[in-house]
């Protein structure tokens, strides 16, 4: 099959609903519900885009098995040059939302990707999960699916999942196997955009010590959303209801965030890909390199969304008629530094890229390692700089109905600004709170402080990784010279 269009997203999630639960009431058809059905409209129109004529040849590529065109993003890069014609496709969808969709579809099949080049890594396991990895891998680009993945435990009992050790009665966890498969009961957390996904790929966690009583907890596997037994939980929806004039990103972007439940849920024996082995699953991003082509994605959605950020900024300066001032330089000037980093990290990953063990043209991972451990620590920045230069302007905000109301003419007179008309000004300030400071705000901090994870940990894998030895060599060296 081609790659999907919009509408052939939305009428999949219509067909095959999955038990999403939102408050007290199960949603029958994401796609019309009001709390998540434009978020589901958004990503359809990613999908849209693939079919762009001004963009076909950057979104889509000639499926090595069926001669279609499928999405880039599925791509196995053998050459630079096809890692970047993957990067093209991932802007461009970044792009769209501003990076506000941090979970587009491309996150999960870069990693798929990965995962089936690398099939022999599981065929360690058990040879049969080497052909699984591969043919769901095909499954997925063929018919273009779009993904939600989890892989942390609940938060039962910190205590114990600091120390690998998932809370027994809580986490996901194998209770049977069966000539079908394995059955799965417990928790896992954060699936984002799971309500709007057509498969779940649930992911190994990676903090289990490798001990028997972690076996039932060590596994990999993929199956629809809709499987019998599976239920989305939902958090609050930040889409209100609200016009996009009034929720620019909210009444877009919503990707819900969810908790996922195995109610004895069958995995039959063909999606699954590690079963009771905590040493594999601790190692399977490294040594398959899903990770580092998750960071090559991550790294464009961050880009896309400092330089979004960086131009909300620009407009406000621009508009309040505060370009000449020293400190307001500053800050603007801190937000073109972080969009710069990400770029040269961007761009160093893909000039250093070479073949790995797998055949696959790898991103150098330093690089975007550096990117996904800083932009934690920008990200909070480049919002506090918003509110900064907006100040009180962001707080006075009025309704988008007044503008239709007996006092508009007070509106259009005294909220009018150095060089915006107030009516415009309203509209940029209102796009400003969206991102500084209203609830999807709040989320996208939060998301983007534990992207990857603890950050502690994240900082952990870039100092376990990097190159030291040749550095401190180098300084041993120095340290012998015999010079007068």
């Amino acid at each position: 099959m081609p790659a999907r269009t919009g509408k052939e997203y939305l009428q999949g999630l219509k067909e095959h609903s999955s038990a999403v639960w939102l408050g007290n009431e199960r949603v029958v058809d994401v796609t019309s519900h009001p709390a998540l059905r434009r978020g589901a409209r958004s990503v359809a129109h990613l999908y849209d885009m693939q079919y762009d004529p001004a963009l076909h040849d950057d979104m889509t590529y000639t499926s090595p098995t069926s001669g279609d065109r499928v999405g880039m993003s599925f791509i196995t890069p053998r050459s630079q040059d096809e890692l970047r014609q993957r990067t093209r496709m991932m802007l461009h969808w970044a792009h769209y939302s501003g990076g506000m969709l941090g979970r587009s579809p491309d996150y999960l099949n870069v990693s798929l990707m990965a995962s089936a080049a690398a099939a022999e890594f599981y065929a360690q396991n058990d040879p049969r999960f080497a052909d699984n990895v591969r043919n769901y891998y095909t499954y997925v680009r063929e018919h273009d699916l779009c993904l939600t993945h989890t892989l942390v435990n609940p938060q039962a009992n910190r205590a114990l999942t600091a120390t690998g050790h998932p809370s027994a009665e809580v986490a996901a966890r194998i209770v049977k196997e069966t000539d079908r498969g394995i059955i799965i009961r417990g928790a896992r957390i954060l699936a984002t955009l799971g309500p709007l996904s057509d498969e779940i790929a649930v992911f190994p966690s990676t903090v289990l010590k490798a001990a028997a009583d972690t076996a039932p907890y060590a596994f990999a596997f993929a199956i629809p959303s809709n499987t019998p037994g599976l239920k989305y939980i939902c958090r609050e929806s930040f889409d209100y209801g609200r016009t996009p004039a009034e929720h620019p990103l909210g009444s877009r972007f919503e990707e819900m965030d969810a908790i996922v439940i195995f109610d004895d849920v069958l995995v039959p024996w063909e999606r699954v890909f590690l079963k009771a082995r905590p040493d594999m699953c601790n190692a399977a991003y490294a040594t398959t390199n899903a990770v580092v082509h998750m960071m090559h994605q991550v790294v464009c959605k961050n880009i896309a969304k400092a330089e979004f950020i960086l131009g909300v900024a620009c407009l406000i300066v621009d508009a309040l008629g505060a370009t000449e001032f020293p400190h307001v330089h500053e800050k603007i000037a801190e937000c073109m530094i972080n969009v710069e980093l990400m770029k040269a990290c961007l761009r160093a990953g893909e000039a250093d890229a070479a073949l790995d063990r797998w055949g696959v043209m790898c991103p150098h991972r330093p690089p975007l390692d550096v990117a996904r451990n800083i932009f934690p620590k920008m990200y909070p920045r480049m919002i506090e700089i918003l509110q900064l230069l907006s100040s009180s302007g962001m707080m006075m905000i009025p309704p988008q109905t007044i503008l239709d109301s007996p006092v508009a003419d007070d509106i259009d007179k005294y909220l009018v600004v150095a060089n915006m008309s107030a009516r415009d000004r309203i509209k940029l300030f209102r796009l400003a709170w969206d991102m500084a400071c209203s609830a999807f705000a709040g989320r996208q901090v939060l998301y983007e402080r534990f992207f990857f994870g603890d950050p502690v940990r994240m900082s952990s894998a870039l100092y376990g990784i990097y190159p030291k030895q040749p550095l401190m060599e180098r300084v041993q060296q120095f340290l012998q010279r015999d010079e007068d």
